[in-house]
């Protein structure tokens, strides 16, 4: 074989070594549209909102090959359903493309609730929003500090700064609404415990205002109340002699409590009404 190369004159060999890789390059070119499908080219269907499994089926029953990419999370729509496509919907690529999806989570994330306590409504309400949470329902109760968050709830139930819940939860709110044109006696709640004081006085629509301590406390609600401010008895001089005029208190406002761990011994006469 190798005489036979030999025995040709070297322009011959040159020609002949020429043609042959002209012949296979031709050839190379001539199958490259085929090995690659060159020129031809589908539709990409347009599966955004579809559910995935659904749009995967459509997609590769064309011939596309299919690859989730990305997740995110909206509360516009049902989990598990296509929100972008790449390529897009009526697209022409070559066949066998590969598309890429985005899906809705069908599980919320979760994030911290925050403490809007004191917050303006309006505020409350935007921040909420800036978080991915939604505005429940509000109710009012007398406050002094009028439109004001009170208080923070969540299924019903107040909720603490720090809770995790899934983004797209309703938080109701309880605001202030302003002082009350009613009026009521002040209520007696020296002798009870700090915790039941607060709960006659959100009762009756009554705040709490500073907490005094006097000698050390290390449990301060279940300590003892053992002086309020205003008291319930006025200083000024009875009208009727032997007889005490009580003081008045208009729901939203406050008491000033002072508590001890040593309960007081209370007036048994006292004829204060309830």
């Amino acid at each position: 074989m190798f005489k036979f190369i030999t025995s040709k004159p070297l322009w011959v060999n040159i020609t002949v070594a020429v043609g042959a890789s002209a012949i296979l390059i031709f050839i190379f070119f001539l199958s490259l549209g085929f090995i690659t499908g060159h020129g031809e080219y589908d539709k990409v269907p347009d599966i955004t909102g579809q559910n995935v499994y659904a749009a995967i089926n459509t997609l590769e029953s064309k011939g596309f090959r299919v690859e989730v990419s990305d997740s995110i999370f909206t509360t516009s729509l049902p989990g598990l359903v296509i929100t972008k496509q790449i390529p897009e919907g009526e697209a022409m690529v070559k066949h066998g493309r590969t598309v890429y999806l985005t899906v809705n989570r069908a599980i919320p994330p979760k994030i911290e609730m925050p403490s809007l306590i004191g917050f303006s409504y309006k505020s409350a309400k935007m921040y909420l929003e800036s978080m991915g949470l939604k505005m429940g329902d509000t109710t009012y109760k007398p406050d002094f500090a009028k439109n004001s968050v009170l208080e923070q709830l969540f299924n019903n139930e107040q909720i603490k700064p720090g809770t995790q819940v899934p983004v797209g939860s309703a938080i109701s709110f309880v605001l202030g609404a302003g002082l009350s044109d009613s009026i009521m006696n002040v209520p007696d709640v020296v002798g009870l415990t700090l915790q039941q004081a607060k709960s006659k006085l959100s009762l009756m629509s009554i705040g709490v205002g500073s907490i005094i301590a006097e000698g050390s406390v290390s449990d301060s609600l279940g300590a003892f109340v053992i002086k309020q401010n205003p008291p319930i008895y006025s200083g000024a001089t009875p009208a009727i002699a032997g007889q005490r005029l009580i003081n008045t208190i208009r729901p939203g406002t406050t008491l000033d409590l002072y508590i001890s761990t040593t309960a007081p011994v209370k007036d048994s006469t006292n004829t204060y009404p309830q």
